[in-house]
């Protein structure tokens, strides 16, 4: 079977010259959320820029459903694929219903985003909202919203999208406790009804909670690949994140993926002896 979303020996070299992914292989399976975590300069970020299409690879390559990632036009890969950044820069005095209305483009026609948004536009966007727990903010702008409605706002631009992929990076950032759980949650239940989803994520629990599969990157490699249980254990983050956790387990939470109890990590600060 053909995978999704399929990334093969993905090299990029930054001037520098920095090496921020040396030969990264990665496969996306349909209704799948895969959790990409690592320390920070591992090459997360960089990761979702080159399944995006916004870099090119310095060798390597991406293919979107068996074709390569290059030969899709840019409508055409808005479409099936939508990118969540950490934050955009200079939007503050944009209508949040507009700027969500922004995740419409592929879907119109030159015509289109001349006359203005339809009724199909508007009842995408106003799904979007909703689903993202952001109705509220419609009428306003940007920049009166914390970081964490934003980051909120900015999830609903990708869903108004309509991809079939959602690319994330850090969604949980700037979000307090409550809509951590509500994000992950949206987006597990999105790739239940069809979707599919790379999460960049330095939370480790939500990770074990909530994906079908992590990904454990370090200096632009994987490091190691499989569920949570195989993953968030002493022998596989300790090389990587060094000795800063304390181990453990609860139960699976509903709406998680299935299996039961799941791996709890905390950060720890073990005691000098």
């Amino acid at each position: 079977m053909v995978a999704l979303l399929e990334a093969n020996s993905l090299v990029l070299d930054y001037p520098g010259p920095l090496r921020a992914l040396d030969g990264l292989d990665l496969a996306l399976e349909p209704r799948e959320l895969l959790a990409v975590i690592g320390p920070n300069g591992a090459g997360k970020s960089t990761l979702i820029k080159l399944l995006a299409g916004l870099l090119p690879p310095t060798e390597g390559g991406v293919r979107l459903e068996g074709a390569a990632l290059s030969s899709y036009r840019s409508r055409e890969r808005a479409r099936r694929i939508a990118v969540v950044p950490q934050h955009v820069p200079g939007l503050a005095d944009v209508g949040v219903e507009g700027f969500v209305l922004g995740g419409r483009y592929a879907h119109q026609s030159a015509w289109e985003r001349w006359r203005g948004a339809g009724p199909a536009d508007r009842a995408s966007v106003g799904r979007a909202l909703e689903q993202c727990d952001a109705s509220e903010f419609g009428g306003r702008l940007l920049s009166e919203l914390s970081g964490g409605q934003r980051q909120r706002v900015l999830i609903a631009r990708a869903l108004a999208q309509e991809p079939r992929i959602l690319l994330i990076d850090e969604p949980t950032s700037s979000l307090d406790p409550e809509h951590q759980l509500k994000t992950f949650r949206l987006v597990a239940q999105l790739v239940e009804g069809g979707r599919s989803a790379v999460v960049v994520t330095h939370d480790l629990n939500l990770a074990g909670q909530f994906a079908t599969r992590l990904l454990l990157i370090d200096e632009g490699r994987a490091a190691a690949e499989g569920d949570a249980r195989a993953l968030l254990r002493p022998e596989v983050l300790e090389p990587v994140y060094g000795e800063s956790f304390h181990y453990g387990s609860w139960p699976a939470m509903e709406g998680a993926s299935p299996g039961g109890e799941r791996p709890l990590v905390l950060p720890w600060l073990r005691p000098v002896d």
